[in-house]
This record gives C-alpha cells, structure tokens and sequence, in this order.
C-alpha cells in the first residue's frame, strides 16, 4: 500500500539534471554511477534500480519494493545513513540520487592498517551501533548488514566517519503486524530468517554479532562449505572463540559476541543494551585499558579479506555468466521465432534455413 507520504518519482530524464559519470558498483538489479547536479555542481551517486516488466517476470526489482525503499530513505537523516537527495522514474529504470559515499568499504581501509587495537575497533562498531540505533528506534530494521554494506564517507582522515548503505531490504516493523521473508546473505542472517519465523529489530543485532566477530579475527563464525551448511551452522548456534584466531582477543569482546549470537531473540542484546554494553562504552578504566591493550587479529583478517574479496568476484564473474547465457539463450529463441513466422513461398527455401539455423548455432557454441 502506497504511503500518502510518497514523494512523487520525477517523471523526466534524470540526464538532463545530472551529468552521469563512472560506475561505482552493481549488484543484480542495481547500478550506482557518480553523477554531478549540472545546476550547482554537486556530487551525488545515482542509483539505478532496474525495474520489473510484468509480473510473470524475475528480472528486475518490483515497484512496490522500490516505493518501500524511497519511503523509508526519505524518513532519515543521520550521520551514520547515506541520504536520500532525489528520485527520477524512466520506462525502465528509478534512479535514485543519493550521497556519495567515497570512502570505500570499511573492511576495506582495514585490511590497510599495520595494527588495531580494540579501542580503534570498537570506534567503527559504536558508529555502526548509533546508525542502527537511529533506524530502530523509527522501527526500521536493515535486514542487509554486513562488510559490503559499511562505508566510509572519507578514508583519508584517522577514525573516518561510516555510513550504512543499501536499504533495498529494509522494513519499517509494526506492531501487531506479523511479517516474515527469506531474504539476505546467509553468512549473516539470523536464525529466525533461516526458519521462517517472524522477524524484528532483532535480526540486525545478529548480523552486528557477526560483523564484529569478522573484523576482530578474520575468521566467520557460521561460514561453512555450502550454503546448506552455513545455515545449519546459524540454526545450530554453532561457533567457537578458536584460540588460533582469538588469543588476544579481550573477554569484554567476546561477551559483546556472545551476548548478539543468541537464538532466541528475546535474550539476543537490543540496540540500547549494545551500546551501553562495557565494551563499547567501558565503566571503569580497568576495561578501558583492557581494550587499549587488546589487538585485532589483523594477520588472518588480511588472510579471510583476500579471499573474500576473491569469492565476491567470482560470485560477481558467476552472475556476469548466469546473465549472458540467459541473454544469448533470448536471442537464439528470437531467432527461432522470428524464423517460423517469416513465409515462404517453396518448402525448398523453408528446408533451407532448417539447415542454416542449427549451422548459425554451433558456430557461436
């Protein structure tokens, strides 16, 4: 249902508005492109958002989602959220203009670093917690945190300032209103998305768990072989603190994991109680300095980085593929058709291309 707060999607060419420069991303509908607004010579990134034809298809995103997404973008203004500056609508695309966001990945700028103390960890985990907080507390759940989706806004200044992205799942929760999906990336969903169950605030607070057992070893605390076996791993609650990874790993930061990975989800930390949790904000100097002398396994984290980043990419080259098979499979079906539906006169010309068709195909196989 349409909200009576809907801003109206710009029916004009987003073009004549914007210069459009460099891609910055993709994902499977979604492109981001830098772009400048001609009239005052500001920087925005414009995200365009492929829309679905019909609604026999699988291609593209439905509107209905894309409206969800605008209106709950359009209801935040925190520093830790991208913003919302403007929406434009074409027959085939909603372009949204957004901040740019320039700084790269956070995952990114730490996998650069020579060492980490907890102390500089947990100033990137509280701003993560403070955007969260922001968004819960409007009972918008993200349901998409994860590495990809924390950014920085500049990298070139000492603790940068980061800012959370991608609302294409996001939800504004309701009370007394039941709502359930399959949806996410396994690595970081919460079991009662795994087993279908309803889903709150709470499925964010897992995913922080999981980010920030990554960050502190680099090892992912569900990850497994398959896809089966990382969510059997979820459902299972099944992790360790691997004393490989974790031994100067600080038992504040362990409990602060223990306390999000917890299955039911009324026992799992809510937003305030992470922020108040000692080791995020430290009551006494004792864990104060616990955290200043505590480091980050910055070894293994380079280590699980440099795969990731390789696993993404061919998770990227294997989408790339998926679409162009589909897309050469459109092409020889229209050939086919086209084909049949043009007459001949003899059947010795209809035998003719019989023949060359299959030819045409095996040449480009």
């Amino acid at each position: 249902m349409r909200s009576p707060n809907m801003a109206t999607f710009k029916q004009q060419k987003v073009e004549d508005v914007y210069e459009i420069g460099e891609e910055l991303g993709s994902g499977q509908f979604a492109i981001v492109k830098k772009c400048r607004e001609k009239s005052t010579g500001a920087e925005y990134a414009a995200k365009f958002i492929k829309k679905r034809q019909s609604r026999a298809s699988r291609r593209g995103v439905q509107r209905e989602e894309i409206e969800r997404e605008v209106h709950i973008l359009q209801q935040i203004l925190h520093p830790n959220v991208i913003k919302l500056h403007d929406v434009y609508e074409n027959r085939t695309d909603v372009v949204l203009i957004l901040e740019l966001v320039s700084g790269g990945e956070l995952f990114d700028f730490l996998a650069q670093k020579e060492s980490l103390s907890e102390e500089e960890a947990t100033s990137f985990i509280k701003q993560i917690l403070e955007g969260v907080n922001y968004l819960h507390a409007k009972k918008i759940a993200h349901f998409d945190l994860k590495p990809e989706n924390i950014m920085l806004l500049d990298k070139n200044i000492p603790i940068p300032h980061i800012k959370l992205i991608d609302f294409g799942l996001a939800h504004e929760i309701e009370d007394g209103v039941e709502f359930k999906n399959i949806f996410g990336t396994p690595e970081f969903v919460a079991p009662e998305i795994v087993n279908y169950e309803p889903l709150g605030l709470e499925a964010d607070m897992w995913s922080i768990g999981v980010i920030t057992y990554i960050l502190l070893s680099g090892a992912s605390p569900f990850l497994g072989d398959t896809k089966q076996e990382t969510l059997a791993n979820i459902t299972a609650v099944s992790y360790d603190f691997d004393e490989e990874f974790f031994s100067q790993t600080s038992e504040l930061a362990k409990d602060f994991i223990r306390k999000l990975l917890v299955k039911e989800t009324r026992k799992r930390l809510t937003i305030q109680e992470a922020l108040t949790h000692p080791w995020i904000t430290p009551v006494d100097n004792r864990q104060a300095m616990v955290r200043r002398e505590s480091v980050v396994n910055l070894e293994n984290f380079k280590k699980q980085y440099v795969r990731r980043r390789w696993k993404l990419s061919f998770s990227i080259i294997s989408l790339c593929n998926h679409l162009t098979r589909s897309l050469m499979k459109k092409v020889h079906l229209k050939e086919e058709k086209d084909l049949r539906n043009c007459e001949s006169d003899t059947e010795e010309d209809i035998a003719k291309r019989k023949v060359l068709h299959p030819r045409r195909r095996s040449s480009t196989s």
